[in-house]
């Protein structure tokens, strides 16, 4: 079937909360010591990664973390409770988790908003679906993306996180289209795959940092057809 509209992931596909971000914070573990490169990349594993859990959580934080995404009040007690059982004191933790939310940590990746200008010239509509506790709306809006994205579809506003075909449903509804004519870009098998229950297509992209991949999103929508280089 044809493809008519791309549905993307947030992060570790357009955006990313980079390695740079933790080191503008004091990182030390309980005794003090600063945290090496390698203990700061493990924090951030543990921080964005799409499905993994890294910790073992005491029963409040499981229950927070299996709902992390469809309250905030939940995601903070479990991504603090990641930073605690990941060894981060709690005043540098409170800091971590602030940072995380605040849109302007998250850097895009570099042909993001050509993908979405090229995709809107087209006339392929757009829809964003993110496991996310927070409005990710600024990100765009700031960059006047925001008019290239037909539809926000975030967990914490549908009531329904990713695999979950209802969060799929509730974008591709929006769009005006059906499951087998889009295809979802994210960065997670498990979660944004979940889509293709539904017939959509999939395309994987790896969450690496922005400076080392530059045009994973172009080269996707090249592959099919969907937009043409030069921007």
């Amino acid at each position: 079937m044809a493809i008519e509209a791309v549905l993307f992931d947030f992060s570790g596909t357009v955006f990313r909360l980079e390695d740079s971000e933790l080191w503008a914070i004091d990182l030390t573990d309980a005794d003090g010591r600063p945290l090496d490169a390698h203990e700061v990349a493990a924090v951030m594993r543990a921080m964005t990664a799409p499905v993994e859990q890294f910790v073992d959580f005491d029963e409040a934080g499981q229950y927070a973390w299996d709902r992390r995404d469809l309250d905030p009040a939940l995601h903070r007690i479990a991504y603090l409770q990641v930073l605690e059982r990941s060894g981060v004191p709690e005043v540098p933790a409170k800091q971590l988790y602030e940072r995380m939310l605040d849109w302007q940590a998250w850097s895009p990746y570099p042909d993001a908003g050509e993908v979405f200008r090229a995709l809107h010239e087209r006339g392929v509509p757009v829809g964003v679906v993110s496991n996310i506790a927070w409005d990710i709306r600024p990100a765009f809006t700031s960059r006047g993306w925001d008019r290239y994205i037909g539809d926000f579809a975030l967990s914490f506003e549908i009531g329904a996180m990713k695999p979950d075909p209802r969060i799929f449903e509730s974008a591709l509804a929006a769009l005006g289209v059906a499951a087998e004519n889009a295809l979802m870009i994210g960065d997670s098998v498990e979660a944004d795959g979940g889509a293709t229950a539904l017939g959509c297509e999939f395309a994987l992209v790896e969450p690496i940092s922005t400076a080392d991949r530059r045009t994973a999103l172009r080269d996707i929508l090249v592959d099919r057809g969907l937009i043409s280089v030069p921007f």
